[in-house]
Protein backbone atom coordinates (compact mmCIF):
# COMPACT_ATOMS: atom_id res chain seq x y z
CA UNK A 1 0.00 0.00 0.00
CA UNK A 2 1.40 3.39 -0.94
CA UNK A 3 0.90 6.54 1.10
CA UNK A 4 1.35 10.23 0.49
CA UNK A 5 2.84 11.78 3.61
CA UNK A 6 3.80 15.29 4.66
CA UNK A 7 4.78 17.18 7.79
CA UNK A 8 3.22 20.14 9.55
CA UNK A 9 3.60 21.80 12.91
CA UNK A 10 1.46 20.33 15.67
CA UNK A 11 -0.59 23.49 16.21
CA UNK A 12 -2.41 22.92 12.90
CA UNK A 13 -3.99 19.80 14.37
CA UNK A 14 -4.88 21.13 17.78
CA UNK A 15 -8.37 19.67 17.54
CA UNK A 16 -10.37 19.04 20.68
CA UNK A 17 -13.83 17.98 21.59
CA UNK A 18 -14.75 21.59 22.36
CA UNK A 19 -13.16 23.30 19.35
CA UNK A 20 -13.97 20.84 16.59
CA UNK A 21 -11.67 20.01 13.69
CA UNK A 22 -9.23 22.38 12.04
CA UNK A 23 -10.48 23.23 8.54
CA UNK A 24 -7.07 23.63 6.98
CA UNK A 25 -8.56 23.22 3.48
CA UNK A 26 -10.65 26.35 4.06
CA UNK A 27 -8.22 28.47 6.08
CA UNK A 28 -5.18 27.70 3.93
CA UNK A 29 -6.36 26.26 0.59
CA UNK A 30 -2.90 26.58 -0.95
CA UNK A 31 -1.18 24.74 1.89
CA UNK A 32 0.48 21.42 1.03
CA UNK A 33 -1.89 19.74 3.49
CA UNK A 34 -4.89 21.07 1.58
CA UNK A 35 -3.44 19.66 -1.61
CA UNK A 36 -3.05 16.33 0.15
CA UNK A 37 -6.75 16.30 1.01
CA UNK A 38 -7.61 17.10 -2.62
CA UNK A 39 -5.50 14.15 -3.69
CA UNK A 40 -7.35 12.01 -1.17
CA UNK A 41 -10.67 13.22 -2.59
CA UNK A 42 -9.60 12.26 -6.12
CA UNK A 43 -8.43 8.81 -5.02
CA UNK A 44 -11.74 8.16 -3.29
CA UNK A 45 -13.58 9.14 -6.47
CA UNK A 46 -11.47 6.63 -8.42
CA UNK A 47 -12.21 3.92 -5.86
CA UNK A 48 -15.93 4.66 -6.13
CA UNK A 49 -16.12 4.48 -9.93
CA UNK A 50 -17.39 0.90 -9.83
CA UNK A 51 -20.14 1.76 -7.35
CA UNK A 52 -23.56 2.58 -8.77
CA UNK A 53 -24.84 5.99 -7.69
CA UNK A 54 -21.71 6.74 -5.64
CA UNK A 55 -22.78 9.51 -3.24
CA UNK A 56 -22.63 8.51 0.43
CA UNK A 57 -19.24 7.98 2.07
CA UNK A 58 -18.79 6.84 5.66
CA UNK A 59 -15.63 7.95 7.47
CA UNK A 60 -14.77 5.85 10.51
CA UNK A 61 -11.84 4.40 12.42
CA UNK A 62 -10.95 1.40 14.58
CA UNK A 63 -10.43 3.44 17.76
CA UNK A 64 -11.13 6.88 19.21
CA UNK A 65 -8.83 9.80 18.36
CA UNK A 66 -7.64 8.33 15.05
CA UNK A 67 -8.44 11.53 13.13
CA UNK A 68 -11.72 10.60 11.42
CA UNK A 69 -13.36 13.99 12.07
CA UNK A 70 -10.34 15.89 10.76
CA UNK A 71 -10.43 13.81 7.59
CA UNK A 72 -14.20 13.85 7.04
CA UNK A 73 -14.66 17.59 7.57
CA UNK A 74 -11.76 18.58 5.32
CA UNK A 75 -12.86 16.16 2.63
CA UNK A 76 -16.29 17.76 2.72
CA UNK A 77 -14.69 21.16 2.18
CA UNK A 78 -12.63 19.95 -0.80
CA UNK A 79 -15.69 18.52 -2.54
CA UNK A 80 -17.57 21.78 -1.95
CA UNK A 81 -14.63 23.74 -3.34
CA UNK A 82 -14.80 21.52 -6.44
CA UNK A 83 -18.36 22.69 -7.05
CA UNK A 84 -20.22 19.70 -5.62
CA UNK A 85 -23.27 20.22 -3.44
CA UNK A 86 -22.15 18.58 -0.20
CA UNK A 87 -23.87 17.51 3.00
CA UNK A 88 -21.72 16.75 6.04
CA UNK A 89 -23.59 14.57 8.54
CA UNK A 90 -22.38 14.39 12.14
CA UNK A 91 -23.53 10.84 12.87
CA UNK A 92 -21.31 10.55 15.94
CA UNK A 93 -24.18 10.96 18.37
CA UNK A 94 -21.95 10.22 21.36
CA UNK A 95 -19.15 12.76 20.84
CA UNK A 96 -20.48 15.28 18.27
CA UNK A 97 -18.15 17.98 16.93
CA UNK A 98 -19.66 19.39 13.71
CA UNK A 99 -21.41 22.26 15.50
CA UNK A 100 -18.08 23.35 16.96
CA UNK A 101 -16.18 22.88 13.70
CA UNK A 102 -18.65 24.93 11.65
CA UNK A 103 -19.77 27.32 14.43
CA UNK A 104 -23.41 26.21 14.49
CA UNK A 105 -26.14 25.69 17.06
CA UNK A 106 -26.82 22.07 17.98
CA UNK A 107 -30.26 22.41 19.55
CA UNK A 108 -31.67 20.23 16.76
CA UNK A 109 -30.17 17.92 14.18
CA UNK A 110 -30.02 14.27 13.19
CA UNK A 111 -31.45 13.07 16.50
CA UNK A 112 -34.51 15.33 16.31
CA UNK A 113 -35.23 14.18 12.76
CA UNK A 114 -35.04 10.52 13.76
CA UNK A 115 -36.79 10.87 17.12
CA UNK A 116 -39.45 13.49 16.37
CA UNK A 117 -39.88 13.34 12.61
CA UNK A 118 -38.60 16.88 12.00
CA UNK A 119 -38.25 17.78 8.32
CA UNK A 120 -34.59 17.65 7.23
CA UNK A 121 -34.84 20.75 5.03
CA UNK A 122 -35.72 22.75 8.15
CA UNK A 123 -32.90 21.25 10.21
CA UNK A 124 -29.94 21.19 7.80
CA UNK A 125 -27.77 24.28 8.26
CA UNK A 126 -25.83 26.36 5.78
CA UNK A 127 -22.18 27.06 6.55
CA UNK A 128 -19.68 29.80 5.77
CA UNK A 129 -18.38 27.56 2.96
CA UNK A 130 -20.14 27.76 -0.39
CA UNK A 131 -21.85 24.50 -1.47
CA UNK A 132 -21.41 22.91 1.97
CA UNK A 133 -24.31 22.28 4.35
CA UNK A 134 -24.22 20.44 7.66
CA UNK A 135 -26.59 18.20 9.55
CA UNK A 136 -25.41 18.45 13.13
CA UNK A 137 -25.98 15.59 15.55
CA UNK A 138 -28.65 17.29 17.63
CA UNK A 139 -28.96 16.63 21.38
CA UNK A 140 -27.08 13.54 22.56
CA UNK A 141 -29.66 10.73 22.93
CA UNK A 142 -29.70 7.81 25.39
CA UNK A 143 -30.01 5.30 22.51
CA UNK A 144 -27.77 6.31 19.56
CA UNK A 145 -27.62 2.93 17.83
CA UNK A 146 -31.38 2.44 18.02
CA UNK A 147 -32.02 5.88 16.56
CA UNK A 148 -29.59 5.33 13.68
CA UNK A 149 -31.27 2.02 12.93
CA UNK A 150 -34.81 3.37 13.11
CA UNK A 151 -37.29 3.34 10.23
CA UNK A 152 -36.92 7.10 9.72
CA UNK A 153 -33.32 6.70 8.56
CA UNK A 154 -34.28 5.19 5.20
CA UNK A 155 -36.45 8.10 3.95
CA UNK A 156 -33.90 10.56 5.36
CA UNK A 157 -31.11 8.95 3.33
CA UNK A 158 -33.33 8.99 0.23
CA UNK A 159 -33.90 12.73 0.77
CA UNK A 160 -30.14 13.26 1.06
CA UNK A 161 -29.47 11.44 -2.21
CA UNK A 162 -32.10 13.52 -3.99
CA UNK A 163 -30.72 16.84 -2.78
CA UNK A 164 -26.91 16.50 -2.67
CA UNK A 165 -24.07 15.30 -4.88
CA UNK A 166 -21.89 14.05 -2.02
CA UNK A 167 -22.91 13.07 1.52
CA UNK A 168 -20.26 12.39 4.15
CA UNK A 169 -21.13 10.52 7.33
CA UNK A 170 -18.76 11.05 10.26
CA UNK A 171 -19.47 8.02 12.47
CA UNK A 172 -18.02 6.58 15.71
CA UNK A 173 -15.19 4.02 15.68
CA UNK A 174 -16.18 0.55 14.50
CA UNK A 175 -14.82 -1.30 17.52
CA UNK A 176 -16.14 1.10 20.15
CA UNK A 177 -19.88 0.91 19.41
CA UNK A 178 -22.24 -0.61 16.81
CA UNK A 179 -23.23 2.69 15.15
CA UNK A 180 -20.94 2.31 12.11
CA UNK A 181 -22.23 -1.20 11.41
CA UNK A 182 -25.81 0.03 11.68
CA UNK A 183 -25.20 2.84 9.18
CA UNK A 184 -23.07 0.92 6.68
CA UNK A 185 -26.19 -0.36 4.85
CA UNK A 186 -27.05 3.22 3.87
CA UNK A 187 -23.60 4.10 2.50
CA UNK A 188 -21.81 3.42 -0.79
CA UNK A 189 -18.38 2.88 0.74
CA UNK A 190 -16.24 3.46 3.81
CA UNK A 191 -12.91 5.16 4.40
CA UNK A 192 -10.96 4.01 7.48
CA UNK A 193 -8.66 6.41 9.31
CA UNK A 194 -5.82 5.10 11.46
CA UNK A 195 -3.08 6.74 13.48
CA UNK A 196 0.35 5.21 13.12
CA UNK A 197 1.98 4.54 16.49
CA UNK A 198 -1.38 4.53 18.24
CA UNK A 199 -3.94 2.40 16.44
CA UNK A 200 -3.31 -1.26 17.21
CA UNK A 201 -2.73 -3.44 14.15
CA UNK A 202 -5.02 -6.09 15.63
CA UNK A 203 -7.80 -3.49 15.84
CA UNK A 204 -7.25 -2.39 12.25
CA UNK A 205 -7.53 -6.01 11.14
CA UNK A 206 -10.68 -6.54 13.21
CA UNK A 207 -12.22 -3.38 11.75
CA UNK A 208 -11.58 -4.50 8.19
CA UNK A 209 -12.87 -8.01 8.90
CA UNK A 210 -16.07 -6.67 10.50
CA UNK A 211 -16.77 -4.40 7.55
CA UNK A 212 -16.03 -7.09 4.97
CA UNK A 213 -18.27 -9.57 6.78
CA UNK A 214 -21.05 -7.00 6.46
CA UNK A 215 -20.32 -6.74 2.72
CA UNK A 216 -19.19 -3.12 3.02
CA UNK A 217 -17.02 -1.66 0.26
CA UNK A 218 -13.77 -0.32 1.73
CA UNK A 219 -12.66 2.59 -0.43
CA UNK A 220 -9.29 3.05 1.25
CA UNK A 221 -7.30 3.84 4.36
CA UNK A 222 -6.14 7.25 5.53
CA UNK A 223 -2.98 7.03 7.59
CA UNK A 224 -2.21 9.70 10.16
CA UNK A 225 1.45 9.88 11.05
CA UNK A 226 2.77 11.44 14.26
CA UNK A 227 6.53 11.68 14.50
CA UNK A 228 8.65 13.43 17.09
CA UNK A 229 11.88 14.67 15.73
CA UNK A 230 14.18 16.31 18.25
CA UNK A 231 12.31 19.37 19.60
CA UNK A 232 9.53 19.39 17.07
CA UNK A 233 6.43 17.34 16.43
CA UNK A 234 5.15 16.49 12.98
CA UNK A 235 1.87 15.24 11.66
CA UNK A 236 0.94 13.74 8.34
CA UNK A 237 -1.83 12.15 6.36
CA UNK A 238 -1.64 9.61 3.58
CA UNK A 239 -3.95 7.59 1.44
CA UNK A 240 -3.68 4.02 0.20
CA UNK A 241 -5.98 2.05 -2.06
CA UNK A 242 -7.86 -0.88 -0.55
CA UNK A 243 -6.28 -2.67 2.32
CA UNK A 244 -3.16 -4.82 2.54
CA UNK A 245 -2.30 -7.70 4.84
CA UNK A 246 -2.23 -6.87 8.54
CA UNK A 247 0.18 -8.90 10.63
Amino acid sequence: MSFLNFNKNKKVYNETQNNGARLITFVEPKNVISEQFRTLRTNIEFSGELVDNFQIIMITSPEMSDGKTMVSSNLAVTWAQAGKKVLYVDADLRRPTAHSTFDLWNTNGLTTILAKGDQPREIVKKTFIENLEVLTSGPVPPNPSELLGSNRMTPLVKWMRNNYDIIIFDVPPVLAVTDAMVLRQHTDGVVITVKIGKTLKANIKRTVENLKMADTKILGVVERVDRKEEKDSAYGYGYGYGYGETK
